[in-house]
């Protein structure tokens, strides 16, 4: 059985400019956790996070999460692997599915992103992904975080 999250969030910008703020590492690294996320936006292209000097120190390896993308169709979509590091239980999951679905709204200018988690065998990194209890000063937050801040 899958168990699938969704969160959304509206935003007062184009599909094409949230497009840029989540798949350019020029762009991304400046909400959320501030860490760079690269992707090679085709099928079967790789998408890699790096850590940040905190994370580092923390003892995080170099890549946190890594992955594939399964489809990329600016700047309607994106759907990609997600398999984190962020401990060694969580680095023995299988990882998750994520699905970015960027839609312009008739409203004012606004668009709709929507993220899409899907998991199966992945409960560790599922309770990052969707926040938890966990603070953000304990690395909590997950998508949550990162929507708000980004609309910040």
């Amino acid at each position: 059985m899958t168990n699938t999250q969704m969160f959304r969030v509206y935003i007062k910008a184009s599909p094409e400019a949230i497009w840029e703020a989540i798949t350019s590492p020029d762009w991304n690294d400046r909400y959320g956790y501030k860490s760079k996320t690269q992707y090679e936006l085709h099928a079967g292209g790789s998408v890699r996070t790096l850590a940040t000097a905190e994370m580092r120190g923390f003892g995080l390896p170099e890549i946190v999460i890594d992955g594939e993308v399964r489809e990329a169709d600016p700047p309607k979509k994106l759907v990609q692997t997600f398999h984190a590091y962020f401990s060694p239980e969580m680095g023995q999951e299988a990882g998750i599915i994520v699905t970015y679905l960027i839609e312009p709204e008739d409203n004012a200018g606004l668009t709709r992103l929507t993220i899409v988690t899907d998991e199966n065998k992945s409960p560790i990194t599922l309770s990052i992904v969707t926040g938890g209890d966990g603070k953000l000063t304990d690395g909590g937050g997950g998508f949550p975080f990162i929507l708000s801040d980004l609309k910040s």
